[in-house]
């Protein structure tokens, strides 16, 4: 073939899809969302309990109140991913939980410490139910969207295997007030920038259209040409997307709704609680840190199989694969006393956790569609983290009353049981009415 074939062969080939470069900004977002008191808090309970003579109750409550300030702004926020994107809200969560976390480092009381994550809930950039960093991602992304979540939904599980063994020898080597103050630094010192820099609306404001893919509309979302082809596109790749008013008619809505709920319940009454209760059945600190590391590595892993498996398997079928693997983590979370149940059961949940993220970002954009998804999960959101923000300060007050988290856990396992046969049961809604026009209605 001659030179001049070959670079004209070169010239038509198309560029990088910016999508790709907002879904690793969003991957790195996630993964240093685990430096700021998410995965790694659970660390802390000890040595923060044992100076300040707090109870496992009171760390319980400052999760469910950094959840229940998430539930609250949690419909604004989403509007707003909506209307403008992501852009400038992941850099102010970034900023307002790093001054919160430094702030923590000063306290002397549990109340400061409930009212400072309450605080770093109002915007949220870390946890299942994150707005900020996937509902861009499931705009920008159609028949790509499995894999471009499960990267995006592996960014927190990459960052849990990188914070959380570091969380523990900044906790050994300097104590846990300057260890939250370095993580602060570390992870909303990074985030901010790279939201600014980086970070975009959906892909007509580009010229663009999802996955790449192809006539490019007008640079402006809101032209009507930019309209037509946006809605072309989205029913020649057989996506249809509900308006808010239309999706809360829609019962598959609260059947997910529930499912949602009842696993949030179920998970938050372990999640938080698992990392101390393995210490004090005597196991070393720095192998329950390694075995939390393992958590998220098993977590990524997970993560992407179920992505990938997505694009082909049936997205209900995969998230009650997920569950089971949740119940059978919280069994082995009761029974654990030795450091191989300890890692199997960390294994386990990281590996269920994975398919739960993955699929609460994937599954509301599969059913529903794109255009509406920020205020479907910011709806949605509220309900579910009202029964999450129950979990973790009911198990602590029931183990600081009788000294077990048993009872709590068991009912927890059945609660996951009958999650895992709704959400097997409830398939993809069907509109009737056709194909919804892009709009500014609910």
């Amino acid at each position: 073939m001659s030179l001049g074939k070959r670079i004209s062969r070169r010239s038509q080939k198309k560029p990088l899809f910016y999508g790709w470069i907002m879904v690793a900004v969003m991957t790195a977002v996630g993964s240093l969302s685990m430096a700021l008191g998410t995965l790694n808090f659970g660390l802390f309970i000890r040595p923060m309990g044992d100076e300040l003579g707090i109870g496992r109750g009171v760390f319980g409550l400052a999760q469910t109140a950094r959840m229940t300030a998430a539930a609250v702004t949690s419909p604004i926020v989403g509007r707003l991913i909506d209307q403008i994107g992501s852009r400038l809200l992941v850099p102010l969560a970034a900023f307002i939980t790093g001054a919160a976390l430094m702030a923590v480092a000063n306290i002397s009381q549990g109340w400061q410490l409930v009212m400072l994550f309450a605080l770093m809930g109002i915007i949220g950039i870390g946890g299942p139910s994150n707005l900020t960093t996937t509902v861009p991602i499931a705009k920008w992304f159609v028949r790509q969207r499995g894999r471009a979540m499960a990267i995006v939904t592996a960014g927190p599980f990459v960052g849990g295997i990188l914070f959380v063994p570091l969380t523990q020898l900044l906790i050994d080597a300097l104590g846990w007030r300057s260890a939250w103050v370095a993580l602060a630094i570390i992870g909303a010192g990074l985030i901010l920038p790279l939201g600014l820099i980086f970070i975009r609306h959906e892909p007509t404001g580009m010229g663009l259209q999802p996955d790449g893919d192809g006539p490019d509309p007008p640079p402006n979302p809101h032209n009507a040409v930019a309209k037509h082809l946006s809605n072309s596109y989205l029913e020649k790749n057989q996506e249809v997307s509900w308006t808010l008013r239309e999706a809360l008619h829609s019962s598959t809505f609260w059947r997910l709704a529930a499912v949602f709920s009842l696993v949030m319940l179920s998970i938050s009454t372990v999640g938080l609680h698992r990392i101390p209760n393995f210490v004090d059945q005597g196991l070393d600190p720095g192998l329950v840190a390694i075995a939390t590391a393992m958590d998220a590595a098993a977590g990524g892993v997970s993560t992407v199989a179920m992505g990938l498996l997505t694009e082909r398997v049936p997205s209900r079928y995969m998230g009650s694969i997920a569950f089971t693997f949740l119940a059978v983590a919280i069994y082995f979370t009761i029974i654990g006393d030795t450091v191989l149940l300890m890692f199997v059961s960390f294994t386990l949940f990281g590996a269920g956790i994975g398919g739960l993220m993955l699929l609460n970002s994937f599954l509301w954009a599969d059913y529903f569609g794109r255009l509406h998804l920020g205020s479907i999960r910011g709806i949605v959101m509220p309900i579910t983290m009202f029964f999450s923000a129950l979990g973790a300060p009911l198990a602590g007050f029931i183990r600081d009353t009788t000294g077990t988290y048993d009872n709590i856990w068991w009912l927890s396992v059945v609660i996951m049981l009958i999650a895992t046969a709704l959400l097997a049961s409830t398939g993809r809604p069907i509109k009737t009415h056709g194909f919804v026009q892009p709009s500014k209605s609910l």
